[in-house]
């Protein structure tokens, strides 16, 4: 905790005219640059010409540095370093589970209580502040930076998998204890009540919890970057804690982690994304799955986001999430449409109940019978979201200037949990109404990475279907590493979203770099479960974020 005489009140760090008036100065010498004139918030770069980089010098050259080592160290090692990231991720997920779900609930609750309170009513970026871009544009952005990619896997296979584990019941082995993967007590051979339950668990782990997740970093960098006059970057919530330590090596750490989290989260996504389209391209065309393939397919995806980085955020990122988000759209009316349209309209308010009904079970830290539901599946989740939190609560943040925090929370919480209850509706209710009704079991033996396209084979025009899937998945996987090198370049050059777009050109590249060496060297794993093992000093970071986010509104004008 910092030293109250060292700590400036909240009061002197507003300012409604960031560029001009500089409340905390950084310390000389962390920045290559030539003198400038920044405008927080703004894309565009104002000034004298700069060098070549502009970078702050610590976070940037141990964030590059240590991510290298990683790499190295794992394809070296990875008989023995893959194991042991591996065993590190097992460990936190089954001894420290009911920590990450006792967090999950306390952002969620921090979320809620926001949008009921006066707090609501303040304005992100000053009582003046207009949004810089419409609801469909934001919405867009907010969803492709989300979970975009997710959905499109696992809006198949997740709700087929806890539907299975809950119609088999409750299992038990020769120790006595649970051996079945089923949320909560199951429901054995009541089809109809393992499907509510399926349903509930899968919108459990892509519903509000999640998404507070992302909405309390999102929150603490737009208030004190957008009023607070502080530099947009994860150490600039925590000055009513560390005070003026955290120019120093307190805020050096935080940002340190969080570009290590955005580094190694899209990394794997990046190797698992690949190998999602290079099973859907061999599903239609019987080219294979071979490393080669893998090896374009990420190269493909790098030079594009590249193309996307140098045409700037409203050129680039939004106009390729608006086209994702018209795509996702059309697909989802598609099998709404042609697939058993009633049950899914009608699945949409039963799964939403279902959830409401079982959210608090499934949300409960303590005294759970179904450890490995709990453990595999959900404080796995709320770690992996909680490692992916500085990625996209920055993203999410540098979109949203201008929203009043009631509109933010509701716009960022409420909304994508609506349609993340429609497209696990109509995606999983389809694949589950095939196996129940038709008894087509190859949607429910599928590999994961196949299931939605297996699925898709028994509605009209599969393979035009199918490769709009194959679409969106490239294009959700192009949107991440933009917006992705975006926020890691903001870290890296201590705050600052205009610096020079080779830096983002460079992390951008450096992603796709160490997605390939890993998934040649068959270190992916191991580094999700880096990615995940993260999550534990992340969730910290996030609790202490909900402490200065709250106190940080309290001193804000309210419209």
């Amino acid at each position: 905790m910092s030293n109250p005489d060292e700590d400036k009140p909240l009061e002197e760090l507003q300012t409604e005219a960031p560029p001009e008036v500089e409340p905390i100065p950084e310390p000389e010498g962390e920045t290559e640059i030539i003198e400038t004139d920044y405008d927080i918030g703004q894309d565009n770069f104002s000034g004298a010409v700069a060098l070549e980089l502009d970078i702050h010098k610590v976070v940037f050259s141990v964030s590059a540095i240590g991510v290298m080592l990683f790499v190295f160290l794992t394809l070296a090692f990875q008989n023995d370093i893959g194991p042991l990231f591996v065993g590190l991720r097992d460990w936190l997920t089954s001894h420290l589970d009911w920590f990450f779900l006792l967090s999950g609930n306390v952002f969620v609750l921090v979320c809620l209580g926001l949008i009921i309170s006066p707090l609501g009513k303040v304005r992100l970026g000053g009582p003046e502040a207009t949004p810089d871009f419409g609801y469909v544009g934001w919405f867009s952005m907010l969803f492709a930076a989300g979970m975009g990619i997710g959905l499109m896997f696992f809006g198949v296979s997740e709700p087929m998998s806890h539907y299975s584990s809950a119609f088999g019941g409750i299992t038990v082995g020769e120790d006595g204890l649970r051996t079945d993967w089923a949320p909560l007590g199951g429901a054995e051979g009541n089809e109809l009540e393992a499907r509510r339950l399926g349903m509930a668990a899968t919108i459990f782990h892509w519903g509000l919890h999640p998404w507070a997740i992302y909405a309390v970093v999102a929150l603490a960098l737009a208030l004190f970057s957008y009023n607070k006059g502080l530099p947009l970057t994860l150490r600039s919530a925590f000055y009513p804690i560390f005070g003026e330590r955290v120019w120093g090596w307190p805020g050096h750490i935080i940002d340190i982690l969080a570009v290590f989290a955005t580094v190694f989260g899209l990394a794997t996504s990046l190797g698992i994304g690949a190998q999602q389209a290079a099973a859907g391209l061999d599903f239609l065309f019987d080219v294979g799955t071979a490393n080669s393939l893998l090896i374009l397919l990420i190269i493909v995806i790098t030079l594009i986001a590249i193309g996307s980085i140098l045409r700037g955020l409203e050129g680039g990122v939004k106009v390729l999430s608006e086209v994702n988000m018209g795509l996702a759209t059309l697909l989802l009316l598609f099998i709404i449409i042609v697939g058993p349209t009633v049950a899914i309209l009608t699945g949409f308010f039963d799964n939403l109940w279902a959830y409401a009904k079982n959210v608090v079970p499934l949300s409960m830290p303590f005294g759970r019978e179904d450890a490995n539901f709990s453990q595999g599946w959900t404080a796995f989740y709320w770690a992996w979201w909680i490692s992916w939190s500085p990625f996209v609560g920055m993203f999410i943040a540098r979109v949203s200037r201008g929203r009043t925090v009631r509109e933010f929370l509701i716009g960022v919480l409420i909304v994508p949990t609506l349609l993340s209850v429609l497209w696990m509706t109509a995606m999983g209710g389809t694949a589950i109404g095939q196996v129940v009704n038709d008894g087509y079991t190859a949607v429910q033996d599928a590999a994961l990475e196949l299931k939605l396209f297996q699925m898709l084979t028994q509605l009209p025009l599969t393979a035009i279907t199918s490769f709009i899937g194959i679409v969106l998945v490239v294009v959700f996987f192009i949107t991440s590493s933009d917006s992705g090198s975006l926020v890691i370049d903001t870290i890296a050059a201590g705050g600052k979203t205009n610096a020079p777009v080779i830096q983002r050109v460079f992390w951008a590249s450096f992603e796709g770099a160490v997605a390939i060496a890993l998934l040649l060297g068959g270190g992916l794993v191991a580094l999700q479960a880096m990615a995940v093992s993260t999550g534990l000093p992340f969730t910290l970071v996030l609790l202490g974020a909900c402490y200065a986010v709250v106190r940080g509104l309290m001193n804000e004008p309210r419209d």
